[in-house]
């Protein structure tokens, strides 16, 4: 897979290719992905933000969305990344408020 396949599919298809083919964590180069993101005006900024984080892990870890699910509705990582593709934004927003604790984030 090349990184053109990688812009494709964020520039235009929104397929997440990471879930297609297994092999795609294998040829993902944050480099040069974040590269090709720098010349559109309305993904530099996620490449600059991509930039500044490249010590993240390539794969797509848990996400703050995946264990707000999981609290909420005390779903196991499964379940909780099945309801996640159901949800809304807004249900997630308001799961987040009702789950608030207080403090510092």
């Amino acid at each position: 897979m090349s990184p053109f396949d990688f812009l494709n599919a964020i520039n235009s298809t929104k397929e997440n290719l990471f879930e297609k083919d297994p092999q795609a964590g294998k040829d993902y180069k944050p480099f040069l992905i974040n590269r090709g993101l720098s010349y559109f005006p309305d993904t530099i900024f996620y490449a600059n933000q991509m930039n500044q984080h490249a010590g993240l892990d390539k794969k797509d870890a848990e996400t703050e969305s995946l264990e707000l699910v999981k609290e909420y509705y005390g779903y196991s990582s499964e379940k909780a990344t099945e309801a996640l593709k159901v949800l809304s934004e807004e249900n997630l927003i308001m799961i987040k408020e009702k789950l608030y604790k207080g403090g510092k984030s």
